[in-house]
């Protein structure tokens, strides 16, 4: 039923052409996925709800200018930080990790052609041919998902760093 979807169909025979590895590729690029969008509708939906009931408290607050003040005024500006950059160090492993991932499905790919060809003491072009094809699909389809993870990485780190000193000027002392 799912593999009449065509997307899913291609999915389902990219793992199957390329292997094991494939699957684990896709797997990743599941949860990088997730994560992503989970960043998404956090930015959008909770971070500016949080960031104003922060901001609340700051004003409600009649001493801005002591020691105290000062250390309440850098922990919620950390709070916001922490939540704001929660999931990058799982999101800044995957990016990295598919291509990688894809590299060792390539080279067990191509060590099965290598024992193939020991086996048979022969080099067929054609039989070569399908096992490196094999091999690279593992290589495409890691770099393809590390490749579109890179922009959203990139995007949620500069938007972290750029709402933490915007927020930290709008708790003026």
């Amino acid at each position: 039923m799912l593999e009449e979807i065509p997307f899913v169909r291609g999915i389902v025979e990219l793992s199957r052409d390329g292997g094991p590895f494939v699957a684990w590729i896709f797997a990743a690029c599941v949860l990088m996925w997730g994560l992503i969008a989970e960043r998404y509708w956090y930015s959008w939906r909770r971070l500016p709800k949080e960031a104003a009931a922060m901001k609340e408290q700051w004003h409600a607050r009649s001493d801005h200018t002591s020691w105290c003040a000062r250390q309440i005024r850098q922990a919620m500006i950390s709070r916001l930080n922490v939540s704001m950059t929660a999931g990058f160090p799982v999101l800044q492993v995957l990016v990295p990790m598919s291509p990688l991932l894809g590299l060792i499905g390539t080279v067990s790919g191509m060590l099965e052609v290598f024992d193939s060809m020991a086996l048979r003491g022969s080099a067929d072009a054609r039989s070569m041919a399908s096992g490196v094809s094999a091999a690279m699909i593992c290589t495409m389809t890691g770099l393809a998902v590390s490749i579109t993870g890179l922009y959203p990485v990139h995007y949620f780190r500069t938007r972290a760093v750029r709402e933490t000193e915007l927020l930290a000027d709008e708790f003026t002392i």
